[in-house]
């Protein structure tokens, strides 16, 4: 089977968990609570790629605040659909040094990818650190780590749409869909 025939049976197959509307309210929502913490602190904002490219380009225009921005590349997943160590493919620079750091992410699974994340940037010198996501994964087991500020909260399963992709693919669907219990992708 090719890879766009794939991508559709796995999308066919797939259960609708946060509609687009869903997603933009929450998005909004966590703009605002974003915006009154952060609005008078002129932070660096870094975007892990490139999951959070999706989550990261529908909230800035709504930070009502002066900032800077980068991008960061951690990862745990490549195109697997269990996670492994966290591999770093663009770190943050010493620009967090005195600063205060809001990093956006797609998603807090078990949390070891933002955990790595925070203690980069504390340990370059940042002055502050926040976290926001879009998803937070609802797990049995205590995270080392908790963001923020999260947009939607999801059933431990594994999940697409809203920038997660599933086998390469579904980055771009702007609702949030999980693989049916007995489906592999």
């Amino acid at each position: 089977m090719d890879r766009t025939a794939r991508a559709w049976e796995i999308l066919e197959a797939a259960e609708l968990i946060h509609s687009a509307a869903e997603v933009d309210a929450a998005i909004v929502r966590v703009a605002a609570e974003i915006t009154e913490v952060l609005k008078h602190k002129y932070p660096l904002v870094l975007s892990v790629m490139g999951g959070a490219v999706v989550f990261t380009g529908r909230i800035l225009p709504l930070l009502n605040f002066p900032l800077d921005f980068e991008i960061i590349h951690a990862s745990r997943y490549g195109s697997a659909t269990s996670g492994g160590p966290v591999d770093w493919k663009v770190e943050p620079t010493g620009n967090v040094a005195d600063r205060v750091v809001l990093v956006l992410d797609d998603i807090l699974d078990i949390g070891d990818t933002m955990l790595a994340i925070r203690a980069r940037v504390l340990g370059l010198g940042a002055r502050a650190f926040y976290s926001a996501v879009l998803t937070d994964k609802r797990k049995a087991s205590a995270k080392p780590i908790h963001a923020d500020f999260v947009g939607l909260s999801l059933p431990d399963r594994f999940v697409f749409g809203c920038g997660m992709d599933v086998d390469g693919a579904w980055r771009n669907l702007p609702a949030i869909y999980a693989l049916r219990q007995d489906h592999r992708a």
